[in-house]
């Protein structure tokens, strides 16, 4: 109706000004035959004219302008982004040789048990410290060190004091009975320190190194811990070794990946968003996000923002009184600037995902806001985030805590067909090692090192050649099996003395080489996460990006009692350097 009302007006304008011209041609020619002709030709020149020039879009057409036009920017230009991902020879939802390993942390059989070892007048407290997932990873690293002083530990306490404020304790967040007896016969824990000898005893605060050795323990903790009976460790995270022996590193392994279980009221939240995603279409990626004014701030790099950028993230930084004067061009270099919304967006599209996906984002506060966010909507417009798939009322529990919002989405990442993010804080390590553990689903960090420098020269070459590149450079960073060599990066991030390669090209994933304590069985979302997730086998030479395919393999063939450790890698020298950031 809007369009039939211009093409009205336009043609109601023509005809007046060919009225208009015919009467003065009257006027001053005496050949009325001859004007009859000219005045006919106007008119149909002028109605013809109206009716080709487009008429303007109502403001209404389209809910987001913004959006629209920054993708048919794109479009415009020689770098043009097509909408689709293009056509692929490989199922972009699943790692081509993830039915040849899965995870294994069952103990072996020298490993002492609890009951054997625990010495009874021995406690180990520790204060974690940081948000959700550095917190993670200090609780399990308080079981090892219980493990490696024959002590008793005492259900960790939680971060109250640091950045996020909040105020939950570990029984709000971890399910604390399953906790003390899936570990039982590995550690001892309790949920209160009792009294010693028939009174309390407050436990002597200390705080050790990080990434102090077992060593380490024996010498600095061990002789507080023996003459005190009740030690508190405090700022607890990153305090072990990141390299242990493997019966150690199974056991962080049974800690991360089977003790550590969400409460009942945070797994059936996190379950309905995840059904509510799949409802949605047969595929879904999640993206962790992390583009918050502090991190950006922390990272010291500069996003093009002019003066108000550099001045808002400038004081913002002077919260940290250690770091260096930032060199934004020597960071982005280094690829330790974390992509921007638009930058994940191109990177995605240029992998094969098309604008027809499913986006579910979990965010912090986005520096410049919806502006910011404009341009990863309009390449990717189901966009999703757990307030807009959940009701007010439904996350009215959770919204006051942090630590339990960003449990939601860690549900929602672990459980996507594909995860995705942009940087490499904590969480995205500790879901990368868990999708590798639990079946290696494809996890997608990006090569920031050299995709930095291809998104500042992206404008002098096609949208062909760029997507080429892109691929390329993502060969190691796409979460297959052999992509990071054992021992390398961060345990939590690669786990490799969790995965086992299966006794034939045919075998399943297993239940992650565990076996559950007595009448105990996970619930349905940890046994889901044990079925096959690929069907494809293994290509014994090493994998490349084509520009004609997503992904090429020059030949199959099966692969039987093949080492791990002789799988060829799929990242050079330069791309096992992982960047870091801080905290979640």
């Amino acid at each position: 109706m809007e369009r039939k009302k211009h093409l009205t007006t336009r043609t109601d304008k023509s005809r007046i000004i060919g009225l208009l011209i015919a009467s003065v041609l009257r006027s001053r020619l005496p050949h009325r035959t001859l004007i009859s002709a000219i005045s006919a030709s106007l008119l149909l020149l002028f109605a013809l004219f109206s009716v080709l020039v487009p008429s303007p879009t109502p403001p209404h057409t389209h809910n987001n302008a913004q959006v629209r036009s920054l993708l048919d920017a794109h479009q415009d230009s020689v770098f043009g982004v097509p909408a689709s991902g293009g056509s692929c020879n490989h199922d972009l939802w699943s790692s081509t040789q993830s039915r040849l390993f899965s995870g294994c942390s069952n103990s072996g059989d020298n490993f002492a048990k609890a009951n054997v070892k625990t010495h009874p007048d021995r406690y180990l407290l520790i204060a974690t410290s940081g948000g959700l997932n550095q917190q993670r990873t200090g609780i399990i690293d308080a079981v090892v060190a219980a493990y490696l002083m024959n002590a008793t530990l005492v259900v960790p306490e939680l971060d109250h004091a640091s950045f996020w404020k909040d105020t939950s304790n570990f029984s709000e967040l971890f399910d604390t009975d399953w906790f003390i007896t899936f570990l039982r016969n590995d550690v001892s824990v309790v949920k209160y320190l009792p009294n010693l000898d028939g009174k309390f005893v407050a436990p002597y605060t200390l705080r050790v190194p990080r990434k102090c050795t077992p060593k380490c323990y024996e010498d600095r903790v061990l002789p507080m811990l023996v003459r005190k009976r009740a030690v508190r460790l405090t700022k607890f995270d990153y305090r072990l070794a990141n390299t242990l022996d493997e019966d150690l590193q199974k056991l962080r392994c049974r800690v991360n990946y089977h003790a550590l279980k969400f409460t009942d009221s945070i797994q059936g939240m996190g379950r309905l968003l995840v059904e509510r995603m799949k409802m949605k279409n047969k595929h879904f990626i999640a993206l962790h996000l992390r583009f918050e004014p502090d991190m950006l701030a922390f990272s010291g790099c500069y996003y093009g923002g002019g003066e108000k950028e550099q001045k808002e993230l400038g004081e913002i930084r002077k919260r940290w009184k250690n770091l260096h004067a930032s060199n934004p061009d020597k960071v982005r270099r280094h690829g330790r600037c974390p992509l921007t919304p638009e930058e994940v967006g191109l990177m995605l599209r240029a992998l094969g995902f098309g604008s027809d996906i499913d986006l579910y984002v979990a965010s912090g506060e986005i520096y410049g806001g919806e502006k910011t966010l404009a341009p990863l909507k309009a390449l990717f417009p189901n966009f999703h985030s757990k307030e807009t798939i959940a009701t007010k009322e439904e996350l009215a529990q959770f919204v006051p805590f942090s630590s339990r919002m960003a449990a939601l989405d860690f549900i929602v990442c672990d459980d996507s067909d594909v995860f995705v993010t942009n940087n490499n804080g904590n969480m995205a390590k500790i879901l990368a090692g868990r999708r590798r553990y639990f079946g290696h689903k494809p996890t997608i960090r990006p090569n920031a090192k050299k995709l930095n420098q291809l998104f500042m020269k992206k404008n002098s070459m096609t949208w062909e050649e760029f997507a080429s590149r892109v691929r390329t450079f993502q060969v190691g960073f796409i979460g297959e099996p052999n992509e990071l060599r054992p021992g390398s990066g961060e345990f939590h991030e690669n786990p490799s003395s969790c995965i086992c390669q299966n006794s034939s090209s045919e075998s399943g994933v297993e239940t992650g080489g565990i076996s559950y304590p007595q009448n105990q069985t996970p619930d349905n979302y940890e046994s889901n996460k044990t079925k096959n997730w690929a069907e494809e086998q293994f290509t014994e030479e090493e994998v490349e990006w084509s520009e004609g395919e997503c992904l090429h393999s020059k030949k199959q063939s099966r692969l039987k009692e093949t080492k791990l450790y002789s799988i060829p890698l799929l990242m050079s020298a330069d791309q096992a350097e992982l960047q870091e950031f801080f905290s979640d």
